[in-house]
């Protein structure tokens, strides 16, 4: 609860601050400014494959399948929940960007090729949740000194999937702490809905217990 409310309040502060603004922060131009003087050809073409990872087939293949080692039987079932989850993180990011209706930087600065608004970061956002989802996975899954190690792969993918779309010139930075701040948030309240459904559900049971 007190994730969902500090994330809701930050990502909600910094919405606003972008709708009274219709140009960039300095913060967005200064990091811009910077990285478009250090992209070399190769650290490009790193970038670009790092961030195609981050959107579209590959993040819902991943989805599916942390869904699938999640669910320790009926695999079929968790890949497909994973798939839903990472689309109900989708349509409030859809919502937000459509609502916001923030430019990109200039196209003659990106590296890459892009579509739609830019806050939040959809490619951002995506990793994140699938990050988030591989990481539930991970959890149930591996066990003894090498759990600890693969929790920290799908946090570092992710961050590099958001920092792609700095360097590769196609987002603000500003667009990117959006795109983690409502994965966050969804992560949140996600929790704290399986949370509520699980008290639910053992109050269900004992009171059938107390009647049987």
């Amino acid at each position: 609860m007190t994730v969902l409310a500090v994330c809701g309040v930050l990502l909600g502060t910094l919405v606003a601050a972008v709708a009274a603004r219709p140009s960039p922060f300095a913060l967005d131009t200064a990091v811009h400014g910077w990285v478009l003087h250090h992209r070399p050809f190769w650290a490009r073409q790193l970038a670009t494959i790092v961030t195609d990872t981050g959107s579209g087939a590959p993040a819902y293949v991943l989805a599916a399948l942390a869904g699938s080692l999640a669910q320790r039987t009926a695999h079929w079932r968790g890949a497909l929940a994973g798939v839903l989850a990472l689309v109900s993180a989708q349509l409030p990011r859809m919502a937000l960007a459509s609502a916001l209706a923030r430019p990109r930087p200039p196209s003659s600065d990106w590296a890459a090729q892009a579509s739609g608004w830019s806050m939040p970061s959809g490619h951002t956002a995506t990793s994140m949740v699938v990050a988030l989802l591989l990481t539930l996975a991970v959890h149930r899954r591996a066990h003894g000194p090498v759990r600890s190690m693969l929790l920290a792969v799908p946090a570092i993918w992710a961050t590099a999937v958001g920092l792609t779309r700095i360097y590769l010139g196609m987002h603000w930075p500003t667009d990117v702490a959006a795109g983690w701040l409502l994965a966050a948030c969804w992560a949140a309240s996600a929790t704290l809905l399986v949370l509520l459904w699980r008290r639910r559900a053992d109050h269900a049971l004992s009171t059938e217990r107390q009647y049987t």
